[in-house]
């Protein structure tokens, strides 16, 4: 290893922004539109447990180690999530939202930063459940490729369904060795694709009900409210964006939406 990579940070200029554009060459992620101070510790301590403090070394390794890289996305990139997480606003979609939505016997949505599909399959699920006979479109959007592999699949560990009614569980899902399987008729309303929410062009209209939870929050505040505006235009007229239980719209109408429900918003 060479010298310069045993040189702790403080006793370094910062290399963070070099660091990021070679993460950004290498894999398509932009780290450097994330709050810096929970990233840059999140990589620093993840380095520095190989023995590498030269941030700019790191990134000679990834770019010489596939799999090295591959460990380094699955540390910074955000890919928690589970079948029916936050259920309290699963029952508002249900009962609310979707009646709504799809009294013209169609809906369109779109699970924006879908990580591995839970919240899409779950969306589906519903879906099922509360639209029966309606035309029904579930698109997931996550900028990791390797999870829009695993989205595609349908698969989920136990520890992923913990969180969801053992009955729809059973309804939606088949068993299989250590976790579930999403049924074909779950398949066929869902399909995933590859891109980064912070510069797919906006599909003006497109969506009945956009789903974007649990990702903003890594955001700096500008890229967030970037992302909000990107998000509203995608909706219909009197279509719903839904963010997580910890998440806000900062001044919702400046981007044409209205809160209606926690946590919920209405394009105008």
């Amino acid at each position: 290893m060479s010298a310069l990579a045993l040189v702790r940070p403080e006793e370094r200029g910062d290399d963070w922004g070099t660091f990021c554009a070679g993460v950004r060459r290498l894999a398509g992620i932009d780290l450097s539109l994330y709050k810096r101070g929970q990233m840059e510790r999140r990589v620093r301590s993840f380095a520095g447990q190989r023995g590498i403090f030269a941030l700019d070394h790191y990134v000679h390794v990834l770019r010489n180690d596939p799999a090295e890289l591959d460990a380094l996305l699955d540390r910074v990139t955000i890919n928690v999530s589970q079948l029916w997480r936050n259920p309290e606003q699963w029952t508002l979609i249900g009962r609310t939202l979707l009646p709504e939505l799809a009294a013209g016997g169609r809906l369109t949505a779109w699970s924006a930063g879908c990580s591995y599909g839970a919240e899409a399959y779950t969306l589906a699920a519903l879906c099922r459940e509360c639209l029966p006979g309606a035309r029904v479109q579930i698109v997931g959007t996550d900028v990791d490729p390797r999870m829009v592999d695993r989205a595609r699949k349908g698969t989920f560990s136990d520890e992923d369904a913990r969180s969801a009614p053992a009955d729809a569980l059973e309804r939606h899902f088949e068993r299989i060795p250590r976790g579930w399987l999403a049924r074909p008729e779950l398949l066929r309303l869902t399909r995933f694709e590859v891109g980064d929410l912070l510069r797919l062009p906006p599909r003006d209209g497109a969506y009945d009900l956009i789903l974007c939870r649990n990702t903003v929050i890594y955001f700096t505040e500008p890229v967030r409210d970037e992302l909000h505006s990107r998000l509203a235009r995608s909706l219909r007229a009197g279509g719903y964006l839904v963010v997580g239980a910890t998440e806000r719209v900062s001044d919702p109408r400046s981007h044409g939406l209205e809160p209606v429900h926690p946590f919920t918003y209405r394009r105008q």
